[in-house]
């Protein structure tokens, strides 16, 4: 008789791990859109944030966009990463409220390093930037990849998930560029945008967290002392900012506007535009001119119109007006036309500066290029160029094109004025006086001695005129002035010139020409 073969235990084979559940198609879109277009509003945001302490030049722009494609980049590599290893259902609430965080601790984080690293140097301009944007975007990032991980349920449907989710981020970062750039920044200071965009990721963040956890229970991660250290972090980001040093009285739609009372003139006072000096009023007399380029130019308009002579003055920037006020008070009857981008500089000036539109001055909000291409020929006796972005003349205001239009609506006895900032070596007022001579047959150059020997940076005045210029008569008008200024004509220009380039709009390197290394 045989015995009964004993039972052979068969191990038990172990089951697959259940996979997350795939969000619902509408609010997967909405996620990625949402977060893809958080990135931009603060990659716009980003430039009025750090303007006040480097300035908005090419290098700035170049760095805030740079900054944030290498923290998009970053992101969605550590979004990916985290979703092969944790359940991305756990993840994507995290995600959203620790970017409002970031977005919340920004401003006040800009404020105080910006302080400190306030000038402009290259490196000052990469760490402030890292400081405005890599965070909050770096985490926003990583949602994209997260709900990409969720979708992919259907291994068949891999191109057609990532195709549409990917295209509905981009959509998401153009719609918040549009958005942002016409309508946000144009109607809101940058604190109001960047606490806005901080409350929607914590309110979306915590809304998602309650509608998973009703879904499948999942939770925030972590204990919740880790919970409260997010909320005690988020309110320090804004107790920081309520007491953060503020650099703008007014913040415009392109600047941070302040305006300082001279402590030496009751009546003085001084407009800055991104925490730099840009033009100095007096509310008491027009005719003072405390900076010497706006004596600089006040002497030549002496010269060309005796006191008394009204002139049809056309200014391409207004900033503080200065210039229009002087033309208006020494010639009364003077038809001052300004061209000014920026509205708010406008408001600003009749609110504070004494700007006081009538029928001796009329400001127009828009681009002066443009504006001026919709000027009438030989219809100004005076044009002044003095418009700045930053302490940059815009390049596209720096062109043989463009002053092939100053000449255009400049009469034959006219006079054509250009204020210029640079620096040693020179090579951007040495290119903007060959652009100049290219269109108008007489230049001069007023400038300080130790600037055009290439000592320090300074203002530079290009004169310019179809008829001869009355060198001589500006010359005594300068030394009445007592103005320790070259004029520079004839053969000294030409060599101070040389062979620089004469830029135009196919080809103006003007932040390039400005850089001193």
């Amino acid at each position: 008789m045989n015995s009964p073969s004993p039972e052979v235990a068969v191990p038990a084979v172990p089951s697959e791990p259940e996979a997350p559940r795939a969000l619902p198609n509408g609010l997967a879109a909405f996620l990625v859109f949402y977060s893809s277009g958080a990135v931009l509003v603060l990659e716009t945001a980003a430039l009025r944030l750090v303007g006040p302490y480097v300035g908005v030049t090419l290098q700035v722009t170049s760095s805030v966009i740079g900054i944030a494609l290498a923290a998009i980049a970053y992101g969605a590599w550590a979004g990916g990463w985290l979703a092969d290893r944790r359940n991305p259902r756990t993840l994507l609430a995290p995600a959203l409220v620790l970017s409002g965080i970031a977005t919340a601790i920004t401003l006040p984080a800009v404020r105080y390093a910006g302080e400190v690293l306030r000038g402009g140097a290259e490196s000052a301009i990469l760490l402030l930037v890292v400081v405005a944007v890599f965070a909050p975007a770096m985490l926003l990032s990583a949602v994209s990849p997260l709900v990409i991980k969720l979708q992919l349920a259907d291994l068949r449907r891999t191109g057609q998930v990532v195709g549409r989710l990917s295209g509905i981020g981009t959509l998401g970062a153009v719609t918040a560029t549009l958005v942002t750039g016409f309508v946000l920044v144009a109607a809101l200071p940058s604190t109001v945008i960047l606490f806005g965009l901080a409350a929607s990721l914590g309110i979306t963040g915590i809304a998602l967290w309650a509608y998973l956890r009703g879904q499948d229970r999942a939770t925030l991660p972590g204990p919740a002392r880790a919970k409260a250290a997010l909320a005690v972090l988020g309110l320090v980001g804004v107790g920081l900012t309520v007491v953060a040093p503020d650099p703008c009285d007014v913040e415009t739609a392109y600047h941070c506007a302040q305006v300082e009372t001279d402590p030496d003139r009751a009546s003085g006072r001084t407009l800055l535009l991104n925490s730099a000096q840009h033009s100095y009023v007096d509310l008491a007399d027009p005719t003072h001119l405390k900076y010497a380029y706006t004596r600089w130019i006040g002497a030549v308009a002496d010269v060309m119109a005796p006191e008394g002579q009204r002139l049809d003055a056309l200014h391409l920037g207004g900033g503080g007006f200065t210039v229009p006020r002087y033309l208006t008070a020494t010639r009364p009857g003077t038809d001052n036309l300004v061209f000014e981008i920026d509205g708010g500089l406008v408001e600003l000036g009749e609110r504070h500066l004494g700007v006081r539109q009538g029928p001796d001055l009329r400001a127009e909000v828009g681009d002066a290029r443009m504006l001026v291409a919709a000027e009438g020929t030989d219809t100004r006796d005076f044009v002044v160029g003095d418009a700045f972005g930053h302490l940059v003349v815009p390049w596209h205001l720096a062109t043989r094109e463009m002053a092939a239009e100053v000449r255009r609506v400049t009469r034959s006895t006219g006079v054509y004025v250009q204020n210029v900032i640079d620096y040693p070596p020179l090579r951007f007022i040495r290119s903007e006086v060959a652009t100049v001579a290219a269109e108008f047959r007489h230049v001069a150059l007023i400038a300080p001695p130790e600037a055009l020997a290439g000592e320090r940076g300074a203002n530079f005045l290009i004169v310019a005129s179809d008829t001869p210029l009355p060198l001589a008569a500006v010359r005594a008008r300068l030394d009445d002035r007592n103005e320790a200024v070259s004029l520079l004509s004839g053969s000294d220009l030409t060599d101070f010139v040389g062979d620089a380039l004469v830029l135009t709009d196919d080809y103006a390197p003007v932040d390039q020409l400005l850089a001193t290394a």
